[in-house]
C-alpha cells in the first residue's frame, strides 16, 4: 500500500515538473521598441494598454518589455530596420522617417486627404488598403500588428501663420517626405527630422516653426517654445502615419494559441481604436497652449480653401513620382479617399 502511494506520489511530481518544462518553454519575452518618453500620449495610452491586455490574456506567458526614448540605442529612423533584423521583436515608429521605403503608406500623408481630419477613419481606412496594397510589398519584411495616423497636423510657429504667403523663409520641421516637398512647395524651409529633436531645434532657433498634432506638443512643451499655433478648420492639412510592427521570426517562433492572442489584439479594430485615441489627447495640447497665453490661429472655410488649392500640386508631383517607379499612385489617392469617406461615422 505504501509502495503503491509512493508511486503515484513520484509520478505525480514528475508530472508537475514535466508540465512546468513545458509552460516555462512557452513563456516569452518581447522586447518592444520606440522613440518618446513613456508618459507621451501614444505611449501611455495606446501601446501599454495593448501591451498590458496580451499580457493578461495569456496568463502570464507573454511579457512586453517595454523601451522607451529609444533605450535600446540607435535613432528613430534606424527602428524599422531593428524589428527587420530582430535586434528588438517590436517597434512603434513612423513610416516617414525612412523616406521612400513605404511608398504606398505616404497617400495618408498627402495634403488635406483626410477629409474632417477624423483619425479614426484614416486610420480604419490605412488599414484595410494595408491589406488590399502593402502587406506583401511595403511590409514585406515585417509582421504588421496596427496602422494608424494621428489627429489634424497643427502648424506651431514663432510668428504668426495665417495665409500660405506666411511661410516664404520659414525654417519649419517637417516629419515626412510628403510633408516636406508641401511645405518646401508653399515657400517655407522644410527641415526633416524625428520628433524628439524638435524642442531642442526650437531652442536653438534651428527650425523656426513645427507641425506637429496638438497631442504631441504636450510631452514636448511646445507651447513654452513658439507663441502662435494655426490649426485649418477641423481639416487636416497633413497627418504622419503610424505602424506598429513585429519581427516575423519571432512572431513565427510563438506557439499557436500565443499568435492568436496577438493576432485578436492586433489589426483593423486595433488601429482605428488607436487613431480615435491619439486625437482624443489632441485637446489637452491645446489647452496648455491656451495656459501659456499663446494665440491660436483657427482658419476659416474660404482661408482653408486657399491652402487646399496651393498645396494640390503636391499631390500631383506625388502621383507622377509613384507612377514613374511603378506604382499606380492615382488609384492609391482615389481608393484612400473612398475607403475614409466610407468610415465616416454616420450623422
Amino acid at each position: 500500500m505504501a509502495r503503491r502511494v509512493a508511486l503515484r506520489f513520484n509520478g505525480a511530481v514528475l508530472a508537475f515538473t514535466f508540465g512546468a518544462g513545458i509552460a516555462c518553454a512557452q513563456e516569452v519575452t518581447l522586447r518592444l521598441h520606440q522613440f518618446l518618453p513613456p508618459q507621451s500620449a501614444v505611449p501611455a495610452h495606446i501601446l501599454d494598454p495593448w501591451a498590458d491586455a496580451i499580457e493578461a490574456a495569456s496568463g502570464g506567458r507573454i511579457e512586453i518589455a517595454r523601451f522607451p526614448s529609444m533605450q535600446l540605442g540607435g535613432t528613430p529612423p534606424q527602428l524599422i530596420d531593428q524589428a527587420i533584423d530582430g535586434t528588438v521583436d517590436i517597434v512603434w515608429t513612423l513610416p516617414g522617417y525612412t523616406p521612400g521605403r513605404f511608398p504606398r503608406t505616404e497617400v495618408f500623408e498627402l495634403p488635406f486627404i483626410i477629409a474632417g481630419g477624423n483619425a479614426e477613419a484614416a486610420s480604419r481606412a490605412f488599414w484595410q488598403l494595408a491589406e488590399e496594397t502593402m502587406m506583401d510589398t511595403d511590409f514585406a519584411d515585417l509582421h504588421v500588428l496596427g496602422l494608424w495616423v494621428h489627429g489634424p497636423g497643427v502648424i506651431h510657429s514663432k510668428t504668426p501663420i495665417t495665409d500660405v504667403a506666411d511661410l516664404a523663409g520659414v525654417k519649419l520641421r517637417a516629419p515626412t517626405r510628403t510633408t516636406n516637398m508641401m511645405l518646401s512647395a508653399l515657400g517655407a524651409t522644410a527641415i526633416g527630422m524625428p520628433v524628439p529633436a524638435v524642442p531642442e531645434a526650437l531652442s536653438q532657433g534651428v527650425i523656426d516653426a513645427t507641425v506637429i498634432p496638438w497631442e504631441v506638443s504636450t510631452s514636448l512643451r511646445v507651447a513654452e517654445l513658439v507663441d502662435y499655433h494655426t490649426e485649418f478648420g477641423g481639416e487636416a492639412l497633413y497627418a504622419a502615419t503610424f505602424i506598429l510592427a513585429m519581427n516575423p521570426a519571432s512572431y513565427a517562433a510563438l506557439p499557436d494559441d500565443l499568435r492568436a492572442i496577438i493576432d485578436a489584439h492586433s489589426g483593423l479594430e486595433f488601429s482605428a481604436n488607436a487613431g480615435r485615441v491619439q486625437q482624443s489627447y489632441d485637446a489637452p495640447g491645446r489647452e496648455m497652449a491656451e495656459d501659456q497665453g499663446n494665440m491660436i490661429i483657427t482658419l476659416d472655410e474660404t482661408q482653408v480653401a486657399a491652402w487646399r488649392a496651393a498645396a494640390a500640386p503636391t499631390i500631383q508631383t506625388w502621383v507622377a513620382d509613384l507612377t514613374a517607379s511603378g506604382i499606380d499612385g492615382a488609384a492609391l489617392v482615389d481608393r484612400a479617399r473612398a475607403l475614409i469617406a466610407e468610415n465616416q461615422p454616420a450623422n
